[in-house]
């Protein structure tokens, strides 16, 4: 199961004013693959580790309110990877972090042994930095068990530079812009060395950088500042080219080209002042549509039926990657959603019987049976009593009765993995 911490977050660095922030750490469900085998449940997980800055981190301005969680392109990787079966995520993106923070991070997670934070990066604004230092062997562990690798990295040792670009004339410009690339593409380059010594197969997938503000607010500096931008891109084709290979793929997430053009919508830039370049919600499903498109090549939605006006977007169910479309619509019961009981079965693929005497219905799955019975509180799993909620039903569709069961309680019973994305009002069900 994922474990989340969550802290506030006030920071500024490398000249990026950072607000008061809400940030959830996701962590530890890589570890959890050792118990999966010791109880031989020998299940295929997707396990994605995301390592990097506040873009991985998530990180919007103004995120005071303690109930927010971040929804970023790493989350909504996370969904993705739903759509195609059992996916866990690992988020290790640090507010404030630069290229050489990167270098010493995965230096001391190849090494597997607990550091303090200054040798990470000395003065780095996030309060967690203690916490990821001191879980370097349980980082490593994650890493190691990675099928996938996603980093974001760079924005801090530019942001500086970007900041005075008006002060700066244009051969100091061009001198300080080409001190960054070559410390960033040495940077990352032994960064990603140190990620490949941990995980020799994982696919890596690095962001480049995009340039966060419009033309409307750069004027005649738009066209050079897009320049500087597309130098690094050059340098994280340089480092991948350098790195990739068949069996253990590098490959770059364009973001940049994405951006180009539309800053104004897909950063913060204009709302929350110059010193802020973190992307917006509709910035960062951008990026994520481009780290998707590279490992599944596409990137899904729900298919959500046209609203009369007023009503509430309707629930989606995705049973083993398939979005369910039955004529038994679902019903939502104290936030749990119900199916009729033949729809269940096809979904899933279990056999199942229905006993008139007892009013109950038996469903059997990989050597699991779970028996739920009408306004019964409790369940049966290989004969053992496991509270629901909101006990089975009986429901009239059109003239008939039929029995609506816990999708969520009875795919848990049956040994399936079950996620539900709020952001999408879907639930992922997979076996």
């Amino acid at each position: 199961m994922l474990k989340t911490w969550r802290r506030f977050i006030s920071a500024s660095a490398g000249g990026l004013l950072l607000l008061a922030a809400l940030i959830q750490v996701q962590a530890g469900p890589a570890v959890a693959a050792a118990a999966d085998a010791d109880q031989g449940a020998a299940q295929d997980v997707f396990r994605i580790v995301a390592l990097g800055d506040s873009i991985t981190a998530g990180y919007e301005p103004g995120m005071t309110d303690p109930g927010v969680k971040p929804y970023g392109y790493a989350e909504r990787l996370l969904e993705q990877g739903w759509y195609h079966g059992r996916t866990e995520l690992s988020n290790y993106g640090i507010l404030g972090l630069k290229t050489a923070g990167l270098l010493q991070y995965t230096k001391a997670i190849q090494e597997g042994a607990a550091v303090n934070a200054e040798a990470i990066q000395p003065g780095l604004p996030d309060p967690r930095i203690a916490q990821f230092a001191a879980a370097v062997p349980q980082i490593k562990a994650e890493l190691a068990a990675a099928d996938l690798i996603t980093l974001t990295i760079g924005g801090n040792d530019v942001s500086s530079l970007f900041l005075n670009y008006k002060t700066l004339t244009d051969t100091d410009f061009a001198a300080q812009l080409a001190e960054r690339l070559t410390e960033y593409s040495s940077n990352v380059s032994a960064a990603l060395q140190n990620i490949r010594a941990v995980n020799p197969q994982a696919t890596i997938l690095l962001a480049d950088q995009y340039q966060p503000a419009p033309r409307i607010a750069l004027g005649a500096s738009y066209d050079k500042l897009m320049n500087a931008a597309a130098q690094f891109t050059a340098a994280a084709d340089q480092i991948a080219a350098s790195l990739n290979q068949a069996d253990a793929p590098v490959k770059i997430a364009h973001v940049a080209a994405v951006f180009a053009g539309t800053e104004a919508s897909l950063t913060h830039i204009i709302g929350a002042g110059a010193a802020d370049f973190h992307p917006t919600q509709v910035g960062y499903e951008r990026i994520a549509k481009v780290f998707a498109g590279l490992q599944w090549g596409e990137y899904r939605t729900p298919a959500v039926p046209a609203l009369a006006s007023g009503a509430a977007a309707p629930m989606s169910i995705v049973v083993k990657g398939t979005e369910l479309n039955t004529p038994n619509k679902p019903v939502l019961k104290n936030g749990q959603n119900f199916l009729a009981l033949k729809d269940i079965l096809n979904a899933v693929g279990a056999q199942g019987k229905w006993d008139n005497k007892t009013s109950s219905a038996t469903v059997t799955y990989g050597g699991r049976t779970v028996v739920i019975t009408i306004g019964a509180k409790t369940m049966k799993v290989n004969g053992a009593d496991v509270a629901l909620d909101t006990p089975a039903f009986l429901h009239k569709v059109g003239k008939e009765d039929k029995t609506y069961l816990p999708l969520g309680a009875l795919a848990t019973g049956l040994g399936f993995d079950v996620n539900y994305s709020a952001k999408l009002r879907t639930a992922f069900i997979n076996p």
